[in-house]
């Protein structure tokens, strides 16, 4: 079995050298400090693996079971490390095979480069062996894509595309080169990018604008921040906590910005949105200002746009100049890096405590705890619930663990109550809530953080979908940490029914395989825990293997995820039970 180990990469490229379209490709990731990247061969690609097998002491290329399992992988390697993450697949169902990772890496604004091969340029347009059109397919989820079908492209290219996919609002690059492009030679010279004409990725602050904020800030009695991913983007998590600490201002997350504040903070208040906290959904429509820092009002946060938070002023940071007003009309829009940007409204900031604002949360937190939360960490009930195995993990791990969540009841149940001090820690499927993500974007984020802990939190029916990519954590001896949370059933959407449709559970219960036997064929150390009294020590197990480990846990069949906020509904409307 093969092992990973730490490549070193080359970074100037000043030197005009006469090379292929192919090895031009190779060199290009060097000078870009790509020293890992994921990918499926075939016959339009192949002259660029070709090279890859000679740069093997540079570049490690690690072989995925499918295409999406390619792009997740970068997704999570990109999530956890900052950097771009690569994925590379041949032309056709290759190409096609990324889509769904370049769609979820486009809503969640994650950096990743996808290169895909094709065919030759005399054939496009003629239907040939494995043609799609992938640029015409990937326009609606990708950042920026591009069709190269000449090797002299290829430098300017590839530096343009990992300079969009980082810089300002990040997001995912496609670049489909033609098999004779791949063959001819140029010569190759490599420049990095450092602009690209009518692309502004982080607009100037406007300092009429943070002022304007901070006047709103220092006359609120009952201010509220909402957090979401541009936190973590933007490196601006010191910069989020002191203006949470001088302002005195209850904080609240959306799932993608997530540990950008450690949970364990006194003014972290908890999650918002259909499955998020009582007290932050039932208060956003107390505030009288609303901060919404690096978020976009996803409709998962705002539940109805005709009730939320209409009694507030609401001021909005953001890096994105097209998410000002998409959804949530704004008093005060702050455009620019969030790091900057509160870094000029801190000295503008008044300080204060709000303690009568604060006791409103604690008081709804008491009843959230008494109606739902004790019994989900603590339950008396004989069955195991999927938060007291998540409440283990925490104790297990010390609060130090990435914790990656595939899409369904168990990612909200991770999500409420997984602790996290560290930022770049809650690794998920945000706005496209994606099946199968999790195990793959594990190894992706193992890898892009080797010395931390990673625990994937997935559910029977995700685990499914991605179940092959076993095989790289095999035969790279990744030491990921696999939970199954086995409920046989597709619980987020038999939830939905039962609450819904009448208890009518249409293609919900899941006959599941012995996931044990699975895990164990692929040489992976496998436990099933479906008694509590064997919950704990098996975690604790679990944590301390410095090798990949599976573990399957038999969860109640019939839990729900409260509390929950109705499709369509007020956030006021938020149900405990």
């Amino acid at each position: 079995m093969e092992t990973v180990k730490e490549k070193k990469t080359e970074t100037k490229y000043s030197k005009k050298i006469r090379i292929t379209g192919a090895e031009a490709v190779v060199h290009c990731l060097l000078a870009e400090g790509v020293d890992l990247l994921y990918g499926y061969p075939g016959g339009a690609i192949m002259p660029v693996y070709d090279e890859l097998y000679k740069f093997q002491d540079k570049l490690t290329h690690i072989l995925a079971r499918h295409e999406q399992g390619a792009t997740h992988a970068a997704q999570g390697y990109a999530r956890v490390s900052g950097k771009v993450g690569v994925a590379m697949a041949t032309s056709g169902p290759g190409a096609t095979n990324l889509v769904t990772g370049l769609a979820d890496a486009q809503i969640d604004s994650t950096p990743i480069v996808c290169i895909t091969g094709q065919v030759p340029r005399h054939l496009l347009g003629s239907d040939a062996f494995q043609e799609t059109d992938i640029i015409g397919i990937s326009t609606p989820v990708t950042k920026w894509n591009h069709q190269i079908t000449k090797a002299s492209e290829i430098p300017e290219v590839m530096a343009k595309a990992f300079y969009i996919a980082k810089s300002g609002r990040p997001g995912p690059v496609l670049i489909d080169i033609t098999k004779n492009a791949q063959f001819d030679e140029l010569d190759f010279t490599y420049e990095k990018c450092t602009g690209v004409r009518s692309y502004d990725p982080v607009p100037k602050p406007n300092m009429d604008a943070i002022k304007a904020a901070s006047e709103l800030i220092n006359n609120a009695k009952k201010p509220f921040i909402v957090f979401g991913q541009g936190v973590i983007l933007g490196e601006a998590e010191e910069e989020l906590k002191a203006l949470v600490e001088k302002a005195g201002i209850p904080a609240a997350w959306t799932i993608m910005g997530e540990s950008a504040l450690p949970t364990s903070h006194p003014l972290n208040v908890g999650m918002v949105g259909m499955h998020g906290n009582y007290g932050p959904n039932i208060l956003t429509n107390e505030c009288d200002v609303l901060l919404a820092i690096g978020m976009r009002f996803d409709d998962r946060v705002t539940g109805s746009l005709d009730t939320y938070a209409k009694q507030a002023k609401v001021i909005h940071f953001e890096i994105d100049p097209a998410e000002i007003d998409k959804n949530v009309k704004v008093d005060v829009a702050v455009l620019g890096n969030s790091k900057e940007t509160m870094g000029f409204l801190l000295p503008l900031v008044e300080e204060s405590r709000h303690e009568d604002w604060h006791n409103e949360f604690k008081a709804k937190y008491k009843i959230e705890f008494d109606t739902v939360i004790k019994n989900d960490i603590h339950p008396t009930k004989e069955g195991l619930t999927m938060g007291e195995v998540i409440e283990e993990i925490n104790l297990a791990s010390q609060h130090k663990a990435v914790i990656v969540t595939d899409v369904g009841q168990h990612q909200m149940v991770a999500c409420r109550y997984a602790k996290f001090e560290q930022s770049k820690s809650n690794i998920t499927s945000g706005g496209l809530g994606t099946m199968g993500f999790a195990l793959p974007a594990a190894i992706g984020a193992k890898m892009g953080a080797m010395d931390r802990e990673v625990v994937a939190i997935i559910g029977d029916g995700g685990y499914q979908m991605t179940i092959q990519e076993l095989g790289v954590i095999f035969q790279h001896k990744i030491p990921v940490k696999i939970v199954v949370l086995n409920n046989d059933h597709l619980g987020m959407v038999r939830q939905w029914q039962e609450l819904f449709f009448d208890k009518r559970y249409a293609s919900t219960v899941m006959t599941n395989p012995d996931f044990v036997k699975i895990a164990e064929g692929y040489h992976i150390e496998a436990k099933r825990v479906s008694e509590r009294k064997d919950l704990k020590k098996t975690i604790q197990e679990m944590v301390a293997s410095d090798k990949p480990y599976f573990l399957e846990v038999k969860v109640e069949k019939e839990d729900n995820v409260f509390p929950m906020i109705p499709s369509g509904a007020s956030v006021s409307d938020v149900r405990l039970k």
